[in-house]
């Protein structure tokens, strides 16, 4: 569909009308013989003296009329409004940052068969069936053990997160545990991101041990920034040494940023941990739209300049014309 950005431009259309009715034609003063029997000699001859103006020519009116009327059309700025185009972008960025450390192989969960199988086996598949509900968020995905490293950037390509969570495997950043270095990690990651809503889903089953910062000092850099944890528990609170999983500190760096502690002792427990994480942090997208615009002022103005155009080149040739004529005519 077309339509115009200054309708109210129309509204001058009348103002030549109002001109040629109420306004006194142009007169330019010249020095002039006068003769007092210049009626007489006129009638004389059969010629009559031609009136000030242009108001006896109908057609050179008209012209300056259309002229007018495609003018203020272009200036009224014509255009033609194309069907709205749509995107969706994220608004939370969600990361991911799980324990790899070498506790993980403990095979104290179930499949859905079943079987025993280790611990980082059963959360991939349940972190596995929660990415693939998070279609419209950008997620990132943070291993740790001894030390924290980046798996996958936020992104939005859940396939290729897929792929590299897959691949992850037990012991591949180290036997030990670095809770703090995780959490400083993905604020790093986190901070390159433009979105208000930033998460962090910290899922662990040993106790800090090897981090450069504190698990409590990095909360609160998370608090500051407006990052919020949940935390997620899976070890096993009465092992001791690193295998013992510090529910206490998980609840305070939960607690610090207003996100929440979760304890999950088996495969159903961390499902049901999941889909509160789920409820607690819905998916959202905001939603931008746009409507392409095709200039189309051009066209009654380049038809006001085509016409004009035309007129004086017809004025230019037409007496050369009627001269060529009368010379053919002798």
């Amino acid at each position: 569909m077309w339509q115009l950005d200054y309708p109210w431009l129309l509204l001058l259309l009348p103002l030549p009308w109002l001109t040629l009715r109420y306004l006194p034609a142009y007169q330019e003063a010249r020095s002039a013989v006068r003769v007092p029997f210049f009626g007489a000699m006129s009638r004389a001859v059969g010629e009559a003296p031609s009136q000030v103006g242009n108001r006896q020519n109908p057609w050179q009116l008209l012209l300056n009329l259309l002229v007018w009327a495609l003018i203020l059309l272009a200036a009224a700025r014509p255009v033609f409004v194309e069907k709205t185009i749509e995107r969706q972008q994220p608004v939370r960025d969600l990361m991911l940052a799980i324990d790899i450390s070498q506790s993980m192989e403990t095979e104290d969960f179930s499949n859905a068969n079943g079987q025993k199988i280790n611990r980082l086996a059963a959360v991939k598949q349940v972190v596995q069936g929660f990415i693939d509900k998070r279609i419209d968020d950008r997620i990132g995905l943070i291993v740790f053990g001894s030390g924290a490293y980046p798996q996958a950037p936020l992104t939005l390509d859940h396939a290729s997160l897929a792929l590299l969570l897959a691949d992850t495997g037990i012991g591949m950043a180290g036997p030990n545990t670095a809770i703090g270095d995780a959490i400083g990690l993905s604020l790093k990651l986190l901070d390159q991101a433009h979105e208000q809503q930033k998460v962090l889903i910290l899922l662990t089953d040993g106790n800090d041990t090897s981090s450069a910062i504190t698990p409590d000092h990095a909360a609160e850099m998370a608090a500051n920034k407006g990052v919020v944890i949940h935390t997620i528990g899976i070890g096993d609170p009465t092992a001791s040494g690193e295998a013992q999983v510090n529910l206490r500190g998980l609840q305070q760096i939960a607690q610090t940023t207003g996100g929440q502690f979760f304890r999950a002792e088996d495969r159903t427990a961390l499902d049901q941990v999941y889909s509160t994480l789920d409820r607690l942090t819905p998916h959202q997208v905001k939603t931008l739209s746009h409507q392409p615009q095709r200039e189309l002022f051009h066209w009654p103005l380049g038809t006001a300049l085509g016409l004009l155009a035309l007129y004086h080149l017809g004025a230019v040739l037409r007496p050369r014309l009627a001269l060529a004529r009368q010379r053919q005519e002798a």
